[in-house]
């Protein structure tokens, strides 16, 4: 019987996608096969360091080193014309990780999802710079400046695609594991009481921003998980998108998930 090909779709959803070096731990440890990987925004960039040949021990340690120290040196700010941070310090920083290399160099295939932000197209890049892909995926509107790509200016694309299983059944898979880490908007609320919730303090400019995408990427990501064969849903949604420093929560929660949710991948597999 031919080997069907089994591809990873990695979500967007900021701080809680370090979850996804959980899921590649357990799935790596259990010999669940990865034939390709695709990925929005800090999915891109999980995606990224692993089909770049990093092995799970150093993805863990880069992404555990993002203190809030860290995150503020990776913080360029620019005139807020088309966006609040210019982004070439983190660009630099994915560059020290896993060199300014070129899809076709990957260990396997990969693609990077994000938005045309002047047609509002799904844009899928696998080809060329590996940098300028995962740049563009997870350039998050108005705090970000978008990234030029082929004449055209992307965003993240998590606004189109957070989780991108089309992609990978586009790209030959034909069983799809999906990773998905954008909450619903009450979960961030959950098992807080109502005066709790009475006393919140205002949303400032930026929360607003965030929560506005989390909410559309969560609805857009409920439409694509539809034609995953199996999802993996770390509970992570009581971290927020830039909490970065609770990277070791993120990888443990997206262990518990995935072991979860191995029984279920390996019947299919195996059927």
């Amino acid at each position: 019987m031919q080997k069907r090909k089994v591809g990873l779709a990695l979500s967007g959803g900021g701080a809680r996608g370090l979850a996804h070096v959980g899921v590649l731990t357990v799935l790596e440890k259990e010999g669940i096969p990865i034939d390709m990987i695709a990925g929005t925004s800090i999915g891109a960039i999980i995606g990224a360091f692993y089909t770049g040949g990093k092995d799970i021990s150093q993805i863990k340690n880069a992404v555990m080193s993002l203190s809030r120290r860290k995150i503020l040196s990776l913080v360029d700010l620019t005139l807020p014309k088309t966006g609040f941070i210019k982004g070439k310090r983190i660009k630099d920083w994915l560059k020290s990780i896993i060199g300014d290399i070129d899809f076709e160099d990957l260990k396997m295939p990969f693609a990077c999802v994000a938005t045309d932000i002047m047609t509002g197209e799904e844009v899928v890049i696998k080809q060329g710079s590996v940098l300028e892909g995962v740049r563009a995926s997870a350039s998050m509107p108005i705090i970000f400046t978008p990234a030029k790509w082929q004449g055209r200016y992307l965003v993240d694309g998590g606004l189109v695609d957070p989780v991108p299983v089309r992609v990978l059944r586009q790209m030959g898979a034909d069983f799809v594991i999906a990773v998905n880490v954008n909450p619903y908007i009450s979960d961030r609320t959950e098992g807080v009481d109502k005066e709790q919730i009475e006393n919140l303090k205002a949303p400032n400019i930026f929360s607003i921003v965030i929560r506005t995408l989390n909410i559309m990427e969560y609805q857009a990501a409920m439409s694509g998980l539809k034609e995953a064969d199996v999802t993996i849903t770390p509970k992570v949604g009581h971290i927020g998108p830039g909490n970065f420093h609770r990277g070791r929560e993120c990888i443990l929660r997206g262990q518990r998930a995935a072991r979860h949710a191995l029984p279920e991948i390996k019947r299919q597999l195996e059927a």
